[in-house]
This record gives structure tokens, C-alpha cells and sequence, in this order.
């Protein structure tokens, strides 16, 4: 911050963050602040494992209200003091880190859900609210959000709106942008205001898309509007092992070219089916590439979309049937990798390199991403698998572990390496048709490779980022926009 903390001006501030939300909401204690300095990003993480000392905020506030919000983004503009949006913190990409120390503004007091309307089938809720328990509310009332990823129960609604998170049923229900009606959204500079009331329209631009995936840059949402859907009467899956990757590839390419409408898809390549998937479901899988599918909805439709999906899996692709138990081992275990025991954690260097491609480049995007890890850095395992499933193609979730003794010891020289990994796979998968991230954003992490995204693009998205917050202090230095 440019005020120093020890001055006559700072404690002004931090008097008028009292005035505009009350003193209990104010909070300035060093546990505050070191808990709001690390996210699931590694590099923090081992930063601060190693003892070394980590950006913190001057001020963490707890607005209540979009009022709330408008009146701190109005205060922060005045003395343009960095203003970075937190909600749940389990954000793996550093979007929420307080880079420049400054104002964070933790969303989780606004928690309140507001309306269930079932005659549109939609839910209304403030942004701060964990995932969870919007999802057992919902499920009171007989709906569903049916965004259900694997940190539903320590992330909130409005994490998954910054970054376009994506939950464990996609494939038929889409990503959260899918599901978004209309926003709530305070401006840099302290306006409140909404976005259209639905989300198919000819009335000009959409700013509701504006908004989604901006990841705190361009303001922050406070209220959404989603979609939600009636609880399924059936859902069933199954499991398959196909000979190699490649198999089971084109076997789920084939049952997304059919528009059966699964409601989720996993395939795992060989080495991770051969670890992962055989540690979590206590069976040895010690062959071919593990592919599970499911459908939901009414029960004679869930079972006539199966049989037609067996027959692909089978006739065509000579698939090897795990049977209904398969498929439900892997949807009851469906969170136990993110969990300790099965989970990659320091002292291992870990990351999760997801992009997204069309079925026509999925596999050069794979190849790509594996061969350069492989290559150039021996020591290091890379496993995969395909977590979420489009009419046009899929998401690649893959991961790099390196052990510990194969991480420095020297804080300096583990980052270095860790961004090689990064620097060389993101720019494969670039350049052989996939993009930056599919759903966990791309925050401070992944930053410096947005110009090479976007290109010639690059200079609107910068323009409307100033157009909107002219004294950038909304998250700075993250989605690959300048820093404060």
C-alpha cells in the first residue's frame, strides 16, 4: 500500500472501512492476514513452507451487501489502494493472492439465498454463499444446482463465476456460465448495477459474459441468478476398459456424436488408470484406460440411453464392461482423489496443466502437453485424464508431480522449476489447438501467457479493463493485466 502502516493516513482509512461497514467487519490482526496471503496455488504454499515471508493485505473487510461493496470500492478508489476480491480461498491459480497488499474483500458474509422460483426453475442467492449449502437448500425445495465440482463444499458461488468453474456434471448441464441468468455486480468505481434479467436476448451485447470469468478484475459480482433443475428420478453409470488411450477416446467422441446426453464422462489415460483410479477404488486396474459414463433423468429414458451407449462402448469399440458397480465405485468416489491420503501435497511439486480442445485436437493437445514434460523433465510423472465432455470436444485435467527429494530445497530455485514445467506445457497445448485453462482460471499463475492467447485481441480486453477501472485497483496484476 502506499500509505504506510504505521501512519496518520492509515489509520483514516481504515476509520472510514469502519464508518461504511461496521468495526467487527474491519479486521487488521496478523492471523487474519497470513490466512488470507495463501491460496491452493503451490507456489504460495511452498513459499511459505520454506519460511519465507508472503504478500499480506492492510485490510481485510467483510461487506454484508452490494451497498457494502459499492461504499469500500468508493473509499478505495479515493486513496486507489489495491482491492482483491477472496471467497472461499481454494483457488489453485493465485487469483485471490493480495499481490499488492492493500484491501481484501471477503465475499462469505453475503451468504443469504434470496428467492427459489419453481416456476422458472431458477435460485437467486448472494455470491459469498458456499457452494454446499446453496446445494442442500436447493435439495430442500426438491432442485438442484447440478454444479457439483469437487470443492463444492469449501468454495463459494462467486469463485466459481470468476473463474467459469466447471462441476462433475457438465457434460449435460454445462459449466456455471451455463447455468447464470443474471448478475448483481458492483463496478471499480462503485456503481451497483444488473445485467439483463435473461440470458438469450437480441438487446444488444451481453454483459452478464463480461462479467463471468473476469476472475475480480472488472469488478465484483455480488448476486447471481442460476438455473436450477428438478432432482433426477434415476441415475445410473458404467464403467469400461478400453486396450489403450486412444480406444477409449474415440469410444467417448462417439457417444458424444450420438447426443445420447450423458450427464458426465470421465476416461483416464493408462498410467493414471494403472495409479490413481486403482488406488481409489481398491481394485487393480493393471491394463488399458479406464472410461466411466452415466445418465440421469426419468427412469425408462436413463435406461434406453444406456443400452444405446453400451452398444458403442461394446460393438464398436470392443470396450471391456466394468458393469453398473464400476460406474457407481467411481460416482461415490468421485471427490476422494481431492482428499488426504490420495491427494498431491507438499513436499511433492505438483500442478494441474487443464486445457480444452475439439475431439479433432484433443489428442495432439495430450501428446503435446506429456512429450514436453517428459522429455525435459525426466524426474517428473505426468498422468492425465478427460473431466469434462462437450458436444465438440473435452476438457484434459493433467497433472505433473515431482517427488520430494526431486523438489530444491532453495524456495527460489523450486519456483523456477515449477514455471518451467508451465512455460513449456502451456505453450504446447497453445500450439496444438488448446487454450490457457478449461475451469480453474487463470489468476497470477498463468498470467503471462494471456498476450499469447489472445494476440491482436489483447489490446480490447485491456482497453475495457481501463474503461472500467481507470485507477486499476480492482485484483491487479492477475488475468495477465498490468500490476498496480
Amino acid at each position: 500500500m502506499l500509505v504506510a502502516k504505521d501512519s496518520y493516513m492509515y489509520e483514516m482509512i481504515r476509520t472510514e472501512l469502519v464508518d461504511a461497514i461496521g468495526a467487527e467487519f474491519v479486521h487488521t490482526c496478523d492471523d487474519d492476514k497470513l490466512g488470507h496471503s495463501i491460496d491452493y496455488y503451490w507456489i504460495p504454499e511452498m513459499w511459505h513452507d520454506r519460511g519465507m515471508p508472503t504478500p499480506k493485505p492492510d485490510f481485510i473487510v467483510h461487506p454484508g451487501s452490494a451497498e457494502e461493496v459499492a461504499k469500500i470500492m468508493k473509499i478505495a478508489n479515493q486513496y486507489r489502494i489495491p482491492v482483491t476480491p477472496w471467497g472461499g480461498g481454494s483457488g489453485s491459480q493465485g487469483g485471490a493472492l493480495p499481490v499488492y497488499e492493500g484491501i481484501i474483500l471477503d465475499t462469505k458474509r453475503m451468504n443469504k439465498l434470496i428467492k427459489i422460483d419453481k416456476e422458472s426453475l431458477t435460485v437467486t442467492c448472494q455470491t459469498g454463499i458456499i457452494a454446499r449449502h446453496l446445494e442442500w437448500q436447493c435439495n430442500k425445495a426438491g432442485v438442484s444446482t447440478m454444479h457439483l465440482p469437487a470443492s463444492i463444499a469449501c468454495a463459494t458461488i462467486g469463485g466459481f463465476l470468476a473463474h467459469r468453474g466447471t462441476g462433475v456434471l457438465s457434460t449435460k448441464y454445462g459449466k456455471i456460465e451455463d447455468m447464470v441468468m443474471s448478475l448483481e455486480v458492483v463496478t471499480p468505481t462503485g456503481e451497483i448495477i444488473r445485467t439483463l434479467p435473461v440470458p438469450r436476448h437480441a438487446s444488444g451485447p451481453d454483459l452478464t459474459m463480461l462479467f463471468l470469468g473476469s476472475e475480480g478484475t472488472l469488478g465484483v459480482i455480488t448476486e447471481v441468478t442460476l438455473k436450477v433443475h428438478p432432482m433426477p428420478e434415476a441415475r445410473e453409470f458404467r464403467a469400461y476398459v478400453f486396450k489403450d488411450f486412444h480406444t477409449a477416446m474415440s469410444a467417448g467422441a462417439e457417444l458424444m456424436r450420438s447426443r445420447l446426453q450423458p450427464c458426465a464422462m470421465r476416461l483416464y489415460d493408462e498410467t493414471e488408470t494403472l495409479t490413481h483410479v486403482s488406488k481409489v477404488f481398491g481394485k487393480q486396474l493393471d491394463k488399458g484406460a479406464y472410461l466411466v459414463f452415466g445418465f440421469d433423468g426419468p427412469k425408462e429414458i436413463v435406461e434406453l440411453q444406456m443400452k444405446y451407449a453400451r452398444e458403442i462402448m461394446e460393438k464398436k469399440y470392443n470396450g471391456e464392461d466394468y458393469g453398473s458397480q464400476g460406474g457407481m465405485d467411481w460416482w461415490k468416489n468421485k471427490y476422494k482423489f481431492f482428499y488426504p491420503g490420495f491427494m498431491f501435497h507438499i513436499p511433492q511439486a505438483f500442478g494441474t496443466l487443464d486445457t480444452v480442445a475439439t475431439f479433432s485436437d484433443i489428442e495432439n493437445v495430450y501428446w503435446a502437453m506429456k512429450n514436453v514434460v517428459q522429455e525435459n523433465f525426466p524426474q517428473a510423472r505426468f498422468i492425465g485424464h478427460f473431466s469434462h465432455w462437450y458436444e465438440w470436444g473435452c476438457m484434459l485435467y493433467a497433472r505433473f508431480i515431482f517427488e520430494g527429494k526431486d523438489v530444491p530445497a532453495d524456495p527460489g530455485e523450486a519456483a523456477a522449476l515449477y514455471n518451467r514445467v508451465w512455460d513449456m506445457a502451456i505453450r504446447a497445448a497453445i500450439a496444438n489447438g488448446g487454450v490457457i485453462n478449461e475451469h480453474h482460471g487463470v489468476g497470477l499463475k498463468l498470467g503471462r501467457y494471456v498476450k499469447d492467447l489472445y494476440g491482436s485481441a489483447m489490446p480490447v480486453l485491456e482497453g475495457i479493463k481501463k474503461q472500467l477501472d481507470p485507477n486499476n485497483i480492482m485484483n491487479p496484476g492477475k488475468l495477465g493485466f498490468k500490476g498496480f
